[in-house]
Parts: structure tokens; C-alpha cells; sequence
């Protein structure tokens, strides 16, 4: 997957369309990424003890990684990534720039 844990992505469709945020979480089997402060859903947790009461959490989803573009942090924008190798490594590379990201 071209998209790593703690990248800067920017939404790209559905309801959060224009967001950015850092990626939380990335599922490869699934192609799915869970993105800080986008897709919120609330989830009712039940009262564990007897006269608790009960309450709401909001979650950050899952979506799609085709619905992200990862934001290059020494250009600014929205890009796709490319890679290069370096010897035996291979890294990650912006299209716009040409710079390495990782």
C-alpha cells in the first residue's frame, strides 16, 4: 500500500470530501484507512455496573483508500506517490515534487 500510518491524506469523496487529516490506522487486506477526525460514527455502549448509565462514543471509520490522496509534506498538495529505489530500499516519492516523503 502506498499510504503508511501517521501520513497527512486529504479526502477526496463522500460527506468529509475536502478534510485532511493523519491516517489512524490502514487495514491492506481490506484497502480500507481509518482517518483522525473524518468518517465520525457513534457507536451506544451499554452501562456496565448496575445504575451507570449508558453512553455515546464517537468513532473515526473505515473507508476506502481510493477515496484519499496523500498530502506531500514539502509541497503542500495533494499528490501520487512513486517510488524509487536507493540501493537495496525502496522509497517513497512525490509525483509533483520529486522529493522523498518518507
Amino acid at each position: 500500500m502506498k499510504i503508511k500510518t501517521n501520513d497527512n491524506v486529504k479526502v477526496l469523496s463522500g460527506k468529509d470530501a475536502g478534510k485532511t487529516g493523519k491516517v489512524i490506522q490502514v487495514f491492506p487486506k481490506e484497502e480500507k484507512v481509518v482517518v483522525e477526525g473524518v468518517n465520525i460514527m457513534k457507536k451506544n455502549m451499554k452501562a456496565n455496573k448496575k445504575g451507570e448509565k449508558g453512553q455515546k462514543i464517537e468513532l473515526a471509520g473505515p473507508f476506502h483508500i481510493s477515496k484519499v490522496a496523500l498530502v506531500c509534506p514539502r509541497c503542500n498538495k495533494e499528490t501520487r506517490v512513486g517510488y524509487k529505489m536507493d540501493g537495496a530500499d525502496k522509497k517513497r516519492i512525490c509525483r509533483k515534487c520529486k522529493e522523498l516523503i518518507d
